[in-house]
């Protein structure tokens, strides 16, 4: 899931249950976010949360999955945060994998931030937002220097209405209605959500500011990146430059041509026939 700390499993409800008749589908709240939120000390926990603990988290987990459902290998699927997780994942134990999907990918945090700072900056001008154009210059030397999620927020802001997130929909009310509906969450949970995520995002973000991909050449595991067009929330042509240059056993790039940053959101019908048409196939083991 997103964020950090954006648990994902109270809203996938509403795009998920295709996936479901051709995939066991696993989520989880990572430590410090959802449902997990409520079972640590926030104090105890901070410590723990770097990117390496959560990738470990979720080796682990692969590992309790193997022995659940007698699988040798699982795909792996990271949107948003969860793809710098994800992908931590496929460079350490490629073994474990059919594949890597990425949605949303991250690949260098502070290239990222400038990249969507810059499109930002330029669709305010465009429009005449004087107001988004000086915000955003007052936040340089950003993403240099300090990294904060004040910062990160504070241009993101101007982004969600120029459609940086959700394209069709700039206006994000119907989104965070969604797990008001979850068979999975209560409002206990829902709450613990919110707080769960303003928890995470803001221990972790200081973290990932030179968190980055960009040296790893070679993968030695199948990889399918499923991107938004128009995202530039996590700015989809860096994770498409990079995976123009990476090496692996088989790899796809996946364009959804009218989403942003949330295309299973944006385009369900199309990110389950590219699940189906690429994904599928690689769970398959040659003999």
């Amino acid at each position: 899931h997103g964020g950090p700390g954006a648990v994902e499993m109270p809203f996938a409800w509403a795009f998920q249950r295709p996936w479901e008749d051709v995939f066991t589908v696993v989520q989880y709240d990572q430590r410090g976010a959802g449902r997990s939120y409520p079972l640590n000390d926030p104090a105890t926990l901070a410590p723990t949360m770097t990117v390496e603990r959560y990738r470990d988290d979720a080796i682990e987990l692969i590992g309790l999955l193997q022995k659940r459902y007698g699988k040798r290998k699982v795909v792996l699927m990271g949107h948003s945060w969860g793809s710098i997780v994800g992908l931590s994942v496929a460079v350490e134990r490629p073994d474990l994998l059919h594949a890597y999907v990425g949605v949303g990918q991250g690949i260098d945090f502070r290239e990222g931030e400038k990249a969507g700072m810059a499109w930002t900056r330029a669709k305010a001008l465009a429009a005449g937002n004087r107001e988004a154009v000086a915000a955003i210059d007052a936040l340089a030397p950003y993403p240099s220097g300090e990294f904060t999620i004040a910062k990160a927020d504070g241009w993101r802001k101007y982004a969600i209405p120029y459609g940086s997130l959700i394209y069709s929909k700039p206006d994000l009310e119907y989104y965070f209605q969604t797990p008001r509906l979850s068979p999975e969450y209560s409002e206990a949970d829902r709450q613990a959500w919110g707080k769960g995520s303003e928890f995470s995002v803001t221990t972790l973000w200081p973290r990932l500011a030179d968190v980055s991909f960009t040296m790893v050449k070679k993968m030695d595991v199948p990889i399918v990146f499923l991107l938004g067009r128009h995202d530039y929330t996590v700015p989809s042509p860096v994770a498409a430059q990079w995976f123009g240059q990476v090496e692996a056993p088989s790899k796809k790039l996946v364009w959804l041509e009218h989403s942003a940053h949330m295309p299973m959101v944006e385009e369900p019908g199309h990110f389950f026939a590219a699940l189906l048409r690429d994904v599928l196939p690689l769970t398959k083991e040659k003999k």
